[in-house]
């Protein structure tokens, strides 16, 4: 692969930017030169010696000048990459996005991507990526973007919407946890050793974490036929409230078993495709109270745990077996060396419509299958899932649009009237202003 100038913004995270760099060293083929770009600038630095230690316990000295540079579009100039992964705001801002929907009964699993708490977050993020996108217009408009960061579909589009000829897309990996399920059966099904989730060929549709699968094959054979067969099992969507209260007492905050997913497909005729934390979030159904959540063997992640965590991230020191790179999960630097001609792959992508999603309007940020090639990305058609899916997912694609274009044009009036129109939104529309109104005191951007 030819030399790469790669800028990672949010440099100096402890989480994305370091999967990055060790699925750097992992893969040999790529080498050049990596910027560290953060507004925590000793962040930034303090990840240099990070990135040097994940490249000698890896042996791949040389391979990548490592620097830190302040200034953003000193650090985007001649980039043929942008990694964005940044938090919006400090970690205390998601007190205002989890803990004052809550007190008004509002719960969510997750909040980063829909919900009171999606929208808030978006709009301390969307502004920030207006203006990225505008930095990379001007310093390097030919670079290839990938951001991580959420809310994925609204942060996306916002980098279209700031600059239409942008070449962005983002990546998300819970459809690998859908794969590796799938994979998991395949072993059970016919008795072989569970085969790579990349061996599991899935037809995708939707928006990101919001996403169906109509269609699954492994060698052939036809998953969702075995899957909708062993949905006449009642055990296996059966009250897994004893297996959620383990996860309550080990903070096991991400497990899941997809039985969330599982009832889309016994109900709407389509295998939901993120986890379940995230699919719960969009319709109304499952997050009425921690007890029907708990039922489905699911619990939500608490912003007491989000605070300690960042502390967590913030203060720890990597020993040299944190930083053994393998095989991932993660795609970002697989996507890349296809970007820059080293080989061609198809995954899923969140990219504009173009038609590859025939039930949303074109330039929507949606999330399919796509070839991905040198300097391509060709959008697969994805096959229309049952209408009940499509109204579930245009609601929720309506929601958006109307949320990016608030924040676009500072207009909080058309921000509440997404936030009044968002699926967890149950209150009066008196009550939904007094609570908007402190969501919007407490997601003010600090720093």
């Amino acid at each position: 692969m030819k030399e790469t100038r790669i800028c990672i913004v949010g440099g100096g995270g402890r989480l994305w930017a370091i999967q990055f760099m060790k699925d750097l060293a992992y893969n040999t083929m790529t080498h050049g030169t990596l910027v560290l770009y953060d507004i925590d600038k000793e962040a930034a630095r303090n990840n240099v010696a990070v990135a040097h230690q994940i490249m000698a316990v890896n042996n791949s000295e040389g391979r990548f000048n490592v620097v830190a540079v302040d200034d953003l579009g000193e650090a985007l100039t001649g980039c043929d990459m942008v990694i964005i992964s940044i938090e919006p705001g400090k970690t205390e801002c998601r007190y205002g996005d989890l803990v004052l929907p809550e007190e008004y009964g509002i719960l969510q699993s997750v909040g980063d991507t829909t919900g009171p708490g999606g929208i808030m977050r978006a709009r301390r993020a969307l502004p920030l990526f207006f203006d990225l996108a505008k930095h990379i217009e001007q310093f390097c408009p030919d670079a290839w973007v990938i951001n991580y960061t959420n809310p994925m579909t609204l942060c996306t589009a916002a980098l279209y919407k700031a600059f239409p000829d942008i070449k962005a897309l983002g990546c998300c990996h819970e459809v690998f946890h859908t794969q590796n399920f799938l994979a998991k059966k395949v072993s059970q099904w016919f008795d072989v050793p569970v085969p790579d989730r990349r061996e599991i060929k899935i037809d995708l549709t939707g928006v990101n974490h919001f996403t169906f699968v109509t269609k699954a094959f492994w060698q052939g054979h036809d998953l969702m036929e075995k899957l909708v067969a062993e949905l006449g099992d009642p055990q296996l969507l059966a009250d897994e409230t004893a297996i959620a209260h383990k996860r309550l007492a080990e903070e096991k905050w991400f497990d899941c078993d997809q039985k969330i997913a599982l009832s889309f497909l016994r109900d709407f005729g389509a295998l939901g495709a993120a986890g379940d934390r995230h699919l719960a979030e969009f319709v109304p159904w499952f997050l009425t109270s921690d007890e029907n959540l708990h039922t489905y063997g699911v619990i939500r992640t608490p912003y007491s745990w989000r605070l300690s965590q960042a502390k967590e991230k913030r203060e720890r020191i990597f020993k040299d077996e944190d930083l053994k790179a393998s095989l991932s999960d993660e795609e970002g630097v697989d996507i890349m060396r296809c970007l820059m001609g080293d080989k061609t792959m198809v995954t899923n992508i969140n990219r504009p419509n173009e038609g590859q999603i025939s039930y949303l309007p074109k330039g929507r940020i949606v999330e399919s299958n796509g070839v991905i090639s040198e300097d391509s990305i060709r959008p697969i058609v994805a096959n229309d899932p049952p209408l009940a899916i499509q109204n579930l997912v245009r609601q929720v694609s309506d929601v958006q649009q109307m949320t990016l274009d608030a924040i676009y044009n500072g207009d909080d009036d058309l921000l509440f009237t997404a936030f009044l129109s968002d699926p967890l939104m149950k209150l009066p529309r008196d009550t939904a202003r007094e609570l908007f109104e402190k969501m919007l005191e407490a997601c003010k951007l600090e720093y």
